[in-house]
């Protein structure tokens, strides 16, 4: 399975921003040879990479190195990711758009940063949608979590001020699909 740059991309600015340069030389350090290739230098936002390689294990050191395991550590990475990759036009788009046109543009964008993926809209009401990650071929908690972390951030972007996202099935976890529990104010 492979990962867009553009996800990987903001990967080692949130640990130079979040954990200062030292920090980025212990991740750094932490990494696969392979891993630390790529993130020694820029890395292409339009290039592809291999998703376990270069984005759930570089992502799982975060976690270890900087949350003593915890998942937080993905989802904040998917927030910071999402912060970053929202600006200019981008962020015109969310403030224009409601919630339930973002939740609906979901299944349109999954794919585009992760190959091969499918992602649908399974319920939709007013303030809170269902949705569903039905393939994805490399299933991975910390995946779920930047997924969910990025989801919120950009409903937040949007204006929203209460978003709460919870996932309540997993493929990584041996469900049939990916389930995102998500509502806001």
């Amino acid at each position: 399975m492979k990962v867009k740059g553009s996800a990987v991309a903001t990967l080692p600015q949130f640990v130079k921003d979040k954990f200062r340069e030292d920090g980025f030389e212990k991740w750094l350090a932490s990494l696969s040879p392979e891993a630390q290739k790529v993130f020694e230098k820029n890395v292409l936002s339009v290039g592809w990479f291999p998703l376990k390689e270069i984005l759930i294990e570089p992502t799982k050191c975060i976690c270890d190195l900087f949350y003593n395991g915890n998942m937080k550590g993905a989802w904040d990475s998917g927030r910071f990711s999402a912060e970053q990759g929202l600006k200019g036009v981008y962020k015109v788009f969310l403030k224009l758009g409601s919630a339930a046109f973002i939740t609906k543009k979901a299944s349109s964008i999954l794919p585009t940063y992760y190959e091969p993926s499918e992602m649908k809209v399974a319920d939709l009401q007013s303030n809170s949608t269902v949705i569903h990650i039905t393939k994805f071929d490399e299933p991975s908690e910390i995946i779920d979590n930047r997924i969910g972390g990025w989801m919120e951030k950009a409903l937040e972007l949007s204006g929203y001020k209460t978003v709460n996202i919870s996932i309540a099935k997993s493929l990584a976890r041996g469900a049939a699909f990916t389930e995102f529990h998500v509502s806001w104010k």
